[in-house]
């Protein structure tokens, strides 16, 4: 089977938590490679995630590099048996890859928590709000991409109708809720759309009043998204030039503290529900 050109982001981390347990373990390139009865070129490949690997072999390098967390192993051995193409699979080729790797990122975590500053997270967007968000890109995006990345946008949101689905908070500023994209009357309907997603058990949506002052992390809208296993967790960053994914323990140990910040700086979730009413009524 011919190097994959574009894995996924899912099959890129495989690789990598491989290469960490070689590394952590001490052991060589062309080690692993015997152990596997495999050319040396191809644990490069695996552990960039441009070659595929079977959950048994997994276990058997996770056996030599002496890793000694069983749920690892498991969690790692199931990412590996990962065959089949999910719903996002149809929108390769409209919109770019990054987008796909958020839906897939979402897909399988355990836990979604998201902060925005000035827009109202996609997995809460109606898609009037979603479009009109959409219609304001710099560049402007021809209507057949706007389209595609709508499209995208609203079947991101089959998240929450699985039979458990992910535990779901957004930390949400004040200006957020207020920017008035596709007008008045669409506005009104996104936070009330807000409202009642916000009542649903295993979701929450605090807001950060004005109020509240300056705020950490002001310049950016993250989502941690945490994986069954916390060294699986990963943090999706938004920016003007994509998106961009983040595993490195540091780092993720630095937005868990971010988070944990915005919360306390948050309205509690009954008074952000009548924050949030009180903006939709100024409208």
């Amino acid at each position: 089977m011919p190097p994959r050109s574009t894995p996924t982001a899912r099959q890129r981390r495989l690789g990598a938590e491989l290469r960490r347990l070689r590394e952590e373990s001490g052991m060589s390139v062309q080690h692993a490679a015997a152990l596997l009865g495999v050319d040396r070129t191809r644990i490069p490949n695996i552990e960039s995630g441009r070659i595929g690997i079977s959950a048994e072999r997994v276990r058997t390098l996770a056996h030599h590099y002496d890793c000694r967390d069983p749920a690892l192993v498991g969690l790692l051995a199931m990412m590996a048996r990962e065959r089949h193409k999910e719903w996002w699979e149809r929108h390769r080729g409209s919109v770019p890859p990054e987008l796909l790797d958020i839906c897939e990122l979402e897909h399988h975590s355990v836990g979604l928590h998201t902060a925005v500053a000035t827009h109202i997270p996609g997995l809460l967007q109606t898609e009037a709000h979603a479009r009109a968000v959409f219609a304001a890109a710099d560049p402007p995006l021809p209507e057949p991409d706007l389209q595609a990345r709508l499209a995208l946008r609203m079947g991101r949101q089959q998240v929450f109708a699985r039979e458990r689905p992910p535990l779901y908070e957004a930390v949400v500023h004040e200006a957020a809720l207020r920017m008035r994209f596709g007008g008045p009357g669409v506005v009104r309907q996104q936070l009330e759309h807000v409202l009642t997603l916000s009542e649903r058990e295993r979701t929450s949506v605090l807001v950060i009043p004005f109020s509240a002052g300056g705020f950490p992390g002001s310049g950016q809208s993250f989502t941690y998204a945490a994986a069954a296993l916390r060294r699986l967790d990963t943090v999706q960053l938004d920016s003007s030039h994509g998106s961009l994914l983040v595993d490195a323990a540091p780092k993720l140990a630095r937005y868990r503290g971010l988070l944990a910040r915005l919360r306390g700086l948050a309205l509690p979730a009954a008074a952000s529900r009548d924050f949030i009413r009180t903006v939709a009524r100024d409208l």
